[in-house]
């Protein structure tokens, strides 16, 4: 490998790229915000957490499932004839969860609300790869899937606490609306940038296109998404078991910005190196990297060997997002491939949401430690599927021709 310090600003150099990246960065802090500000919403009208979860759990469901429904249109059809489309469909859903009304309406405008919801982080991926892929850069790639995976995490670290900071200050309503208002404005800017959309494949590509999405190698990477997803979960609902377990539910606030700021980091320093080594090793490394560092968390107890093992997970986490993200686009034809990078997003929130109930089962069993063997047993899970990859996908789809 060789030490590239300015690979983030050369990348953001490239003509059009810091304005839909900036653009997507504000929508992407909305979408981190939206899931909490409709509980706070929903809790602040009507008094139940049952309410606002089983609202919160309609708009996570539907998230999922109609995000890469959404990708496959903008696919087929451009970014501009599909997303303005939808954020005004967000708009209008939003509204409707403003609006109030029996908890069947509350039910369903917060499914809409997920349904409509476009993922910006998707799109921005695949732009990356429609502006660097057969121009010579090539090999900046990684470096651009870094920086969206730390756009990523510095959302979900400003994004939650924006809203849990409006709610806590006596505004629980206002953190949906700013959430609604940055995915609209930054979703529209984002859009505006006409010259960096990826092109519209025509319907050669496209008639052979949507095989690579049940091919082994994409199939592979969605599991091993998943996977990773299941780990994310149980290590949420495990780090908080922990710390209440001992007395000191402040605690895991703590260890979860231990793991964060070291997650952003392993991002930056992932992406201001050229990685000589191909991506299929990479991920496993990536992979085996983060068993590692998790497997002392079923046994540990103080909490400074635990937050210096959390802060080891999240070292592990973001070279493992980028390489995902690289093998994905070498997976699967341009036709697919906003399609292809939402279905991974909602792999992960699949495999987060299900990793929630079976962790929470397992602390119930056996305390937190029982919950972290859950995740460590998704990390395992992670390196078995990432062994394949190096076989699957050696090299890359042309991006110049259909795809047999």
């Amino acid at each position: 490998m060789s030490s590239t310090p300015a690979n983030y600003r050369i990348l953001l150099r490239t003509p059009g790229a810091a304005a839909f990246f900036l653009a997507g960065c504000v929508g992407r802090v909305g979408l981190a915000m939206t899931g909490l500000g409709i509980v706070w919403l929903v809790h602040a009208r009507t008094g139940s957490y049952a309410t606002a979860g089983l609202v919160t759990g309609c708009f996570a469901v539907t998230d999922a499932l109609a995000g890469p429904q959404i990708g496959r249109l903008v696919d087929r059809f451009g970014e501009r004839r599909v997303v303005p489309y939808a954020l005004g469909a967000h708009a209008a859903a939003v509204a409707l969860l403003f609006a109030g009304g029996p908890v069947p309406l509350a039910a369903t405008a917060g499914a809409l609300t997920g349904a409509t919801l476009p993922q910006i982080s998707a799109l921005s991926a695949a732009r990356w790869a429609a502006l660097l892929r057969g121009t010579g850069q090539d090999a900046a790639l990684p470096g651009a899937f870094a920086l969206e995976s730390l756009a990523n995490g510095l959302s979900f670290l400003v994004g939650p606490a924006l809203v849990s900071t409006l709610g806590a200050a006596g505004h629980p309503g206002l953190g949906s609306g700013v959430a609604a208002a940055l995915v609209i404005g930054g979703g529209l800017a984002f859009t505006l940038q006409r010259r960096t959309a990826p092109p519209v494949a025509d319907r050669g590509e496209r008639r052979h296109a949507g095989r690579a999405l049940r091919g082994p190698a994409f199939v592979g990477l969605v599991a091993s998404t998943l996977a990773l997803g299941v780990y994310f979960g149980a290590m949420q609902v495990s780090v908080s078991a922990y710390a209440v377990g001992r007395g000191a539910p402040d605690l895991a606030p703590v260890l979860y910005a231990v793991s964060n700021c070291t997650s952003l980091v392993g991002g930056w320093v992932y992406g201001v190196r050229r990685w000589r080594s191909e991506p299929g090793r990479q991920r496993v490394v990536a992979a085996a990297g983060l068993l590692l560092a998790c497997l002392p968390l079923a046994v540990l107890d103080a909490p400074v060997l635990m937050g210096c093992a959390l802060a080891l997970t999240g070292l592990a986490v973001p070279p493992l997002l980028a390489v995902t993200s690289v093998l994905t686009e070498a997976a699967v034809p341009r036709a697919v491939l906003t399609q292809a990078f939402t279905w991974l997003g909602s792999a992960s929130a699949a495999g987060s949401a299900g990793a929630a109930a079976l962790a929470g089962r397992a602390v119930d069993a056996g305390g937190a430690h029982a919950g972290f063997l859950v995740a460590v047993g998704a990390a395992g899970g992670v390196v078995v599927l990432a062994v394949p990859s190096r076989l699957r996908v050696p090299g890359g789809w042309s991006r110049s021709s259909p795809r047999p």
